[in-house]
């Protein structure tokens, strides 16, 4: 029986991918802070990237679906034998690398060091890893962006957008992540690869607010506002929550951010589904 360890494992990526582990028929070996019960060929470990007991020897392949950075260094220490590591990074590292906010560049900067980290880690090791970059995440209900919008539209009635919030978008699936791991982790051709994966639609920011808005009876009603007013009016007025919103956030609001999802459709089969919400999506589970 082939054997995973998952780092992660209770995320919102890792839960998926955990499910689908045990279809495939793999014995799982899941890394959590929180307690769990063990499951039909899924064995527990409470414990985190800085400490956790119990973790066996070998294993087939490696899933991170956490922090980048933290298991870049934990894999670098490790002395656990594998020939696979699969390991989620962010198209952050790209879009937020130039941005005019310290703390985002910051995130950038983090994620290009785990990635690198990694890649040599793997390579001394004579291992195979492969870097996933998803996109806008959303379905698990835990997300920062589309959850956060339906708790605080679902609160005021009304949600408040810049006018010129018309840059592009790829919002991609939890679960289609979880697939994609999955699949490159049989690949020969995803070794030593990073791809990008952004969702199966492109769509304007404004439209997936509106689709979103959309899974709410009531729906809340969208205001929108021209973008001086808006990021005016942040420094006096919570606008439905949006008062920790930088300047950074705002801009890209009306840029597009669009990934090219081909390589990985070439490598792995890669296919993620239209941005076509429901409500269980933005429940946290």
């Amino acid at each position: 029986m082939r054997e995973a360890l998952v780092f992660g494992a209770s995320g919102q990526i890792g839960a998926p991918l955990i499910a689908r582990l045990q279809d495939a028929g793999w014995r799982v070996v899941a890394v959590s802070r929180n307690a769990h019960v063990d499951a039909h060929g899924v064995n527990w470990l409470r414990g985190d990237l800085a400490h956790v007991d119990g973790l066996p020897g070998s294993v087939e392949a490696i899933f991170s679906c956490g922090p980048l950075d933290l298991f870049a260094d934990w894999y670098a220490r490790s002395t656990i034998t594998s020939s696979r590591v699969i390991a989620f990074g962010s198209t952050s590292i790209e879009v937020k690398s130039a941005s005019s906010d310290l703390a985002e560049r910051d995130v950038a900067s983090r994620l290009a060091k785990g990635e690198r980290a990694l890649f040599a880690a793997a390579a001394a090791r004579d291992a195979c890893a492969t870097l996933l970059r998803p996109t806008l995440v959303y379905g698990a209900g835990r997300d920062r962006t589309l959850t956060r919008v339906v708790a605080l539209a679902a609160k005021w009635g009304w949600f408040v957008l810049p006018r010129n919030a018309c840059g592009l978008r790829q919002p991609v699936h939890v679960d289609d992540l979880a697939a994609a791991a999955l699949l490159a982790c049989d690949a020969t051709a995803a070794h030593g690869q990073i791809y990008a994966l952004p969702g199966g639609e492109t769509l304007t920011y404004r439209e997936m607010i509106m689709r979103t808005l959309n899974v709410l009876q009531p729906r809340p009603r969208l205001v929108e506002i021209p973008r001086w007013v808006f990021g005016a009016a942040l420094g006096v007025a919570p606008l439905g929550g949006y008062g920790s919103l930088g300047k950074a956030v705002i801009a890209r609001m009306g840029s597009d951010l669009v990934f090219d999802a081909t390589p990985a459709r070439r490598d792995f089969g890669y296919a993620p589904r239209l941005f076509q919400p429901d409500a269980q999506m933005f429940s946290p589970r």
